[in-house]
């Protein structure tokens, strides 16, 4: 079974990778970005009888710093 992670910052938190982007982009002439944010993406193929509970379980203890950062698992099959 596939399985994406989707990693992002929680609310509130500074993002200088998303800022440096933003700035970036209004250099190059684009205009109309508000702001950016920068996330990651894990894909993950997984055994069929894998959890959801276990899933959660490598989020919260490997995949994603729970402390700053909000995750969604989404499956793929």
């Amino acid at each position: 079974m596939k399985v994406r992670v989707l990693v992002s910052l929680k609310p509130g938190v500074l993002d200088p990778q998303g800022r440096a982007v933003h700035h970036a982009l209004e250099g190059l002439g684009f205009s109309g970005v508000e702001s950016a944010r920068i996330g990651r993406t894990i894909d993950l193929d997984i055994a069929d009888g894998t959890s959801d509970e276990a899933l959660t379980e490598m989020c919260e203890k490997l995949l994603a710093n729970t402390v700053i950062e909000n995750y969604r698992i989404e499956k793929l099959d």
